[in-house]
């Protein structure tokens, strides 16, 4: 895949690269092109500070740069950049392209946090189900109460929250029969998403997939939850963010909640199933795309949604019983 300042494609309910990316791809950059020279030191606040980002997403940013080698831990507090990062290609290591522009993408106020309180939110919602206070989220980042609101907004789009009988916002629990029901909602929609799609995905895209699921195969001992979490987003959003039909991915972006939930799944619990079973899987949605079989692609993406319904919540069987996450002022639990 070319590096350069391609247009990239819609993705489901038109959401924006995550920002910890957008984080990780200017620092990859300037890392790589000597921007920022070997044993530069780079500490979690000062990223947060220059880019007006939280903890949250500079800390998941450094994490993802320290694993592919472009940053080491500092003997102090900290990183620094690697001796041996000058130079070092970004790509195909990574799915992201090094961009030309180092100035971070300008967020509006609500961009700025949507992304830790959708993670913090989504994870918790495997334990309970939760009230969220706008007047507390806004409290809690030092926003205004429109600011918390735009967020919560965002929130509804994702199918993350909902309003109840009394018009207040819940996230509901991920209970074993609300996952099957979103399980369902995507095998019905996104198979034929992915025949829309099929036309307007490039070939280059498709051998770009392809290679970065038979990389992930053979280094499948090696595979973190930020690495398979990258490999679901590639085929349920980007790839399916071809399709030019704008309700479908509307309602396509519904169940976009349990995209939003893996990531803390794959991040507790990657190995529960050994070799992550979905990589062959996917691999075969795409080789049939390659070979110009799209019934047969959105048939293995139905089959592949319907066997990892079970998946997931064994997963979420296993978090739940094992991790306890800490209290939040903003989310109240639901009885």
């Amino acid at each position: 895949m070319p590096i350069g300042k391609e247009r990239r494609p819609k993705v489901a309910g038109g959401a924006a690269p995550r920002l910890y990316r957008q984080v990780y791809e200017i620092i990859a950059g300037q890392v790589s092109q000597g921007a920022l020279p070997p044993g530069r030191r780079i500490t979690e606040s000062s990223i947060a500070e220059q880019f007006g980002v939280s903890r949250a997403p500079a800390r998941q940013a450094l994490a993802e740069l320290e694993r592919d080698g472009l940053i080491e831990k500092s003997a102090g507090r900290g990183y620094r950049v690697s001796a041996s990062a000058l130079g070092k290609a970004v790509l195909p290591a990574t799915f992201f392209n090094v961009v030309d522009d180092l100035r971070p993408t300008q967020l509006s106020s609500w961009e700025r946090i949507y992304g830790e309180v959708e993670s913090e939110i989504a994870a918790r919602c495997f334990f309970a189900g939760w009230r969220v206070n706008e007047a507390e989220l806004a409290r809690s980042y030092g926003v205004s109460r429109t600011v918390a609101r735009d967020v919560v907004g965002r929130l509804q789009q994702r199918g993350i929250v909902r309003k109840d009988e009394r018009a207040r916002w819940v996230a509901p629990a991920m209970t074993p029969d609300h996952v099957g029901e979103l399980y369902e909602l995507r095998w019905l929609l996104e198979p034929v998403a992915l025949e829309k799609a099929a036309a307007r995905v490039s070939p280059e895209d498709l051998a770009a997939m392809r290679e970065h699921l038979q990389s992930a195969m053979d280094n499948a001992a090696q595979l973190a939850g930020q690495d398979l979490d990258r490999l679901e987003e590639e085929l349920h959003v980007t790839l399916l963010g071809h399709c030019d039909n704008r309700t479908l991915m509307q309602a396509i972006g519904q169940p976009q909640a349990l995209l939003v939930a893996h990531r803390f799944l794959y991040q507790w619990m990657p190995r529960l199933f050994g070799s992550e079973p979905f990589l062959p899987e996917h691999m075969e949605i795409i080789e049939r795309l390659q070979a110009g079989r799209v019934g047969d692609a959105a048939a293995s993406l139905r089959g592949h949604l319907q066997i990892s319904r079970q998946r997931a919540i064994d997963r979420i069987t296993r978090v739940t019983r094992d991790v306890h996450p800490h209290d939040l002022p903003y989310l109240e639990k639901l009885d």
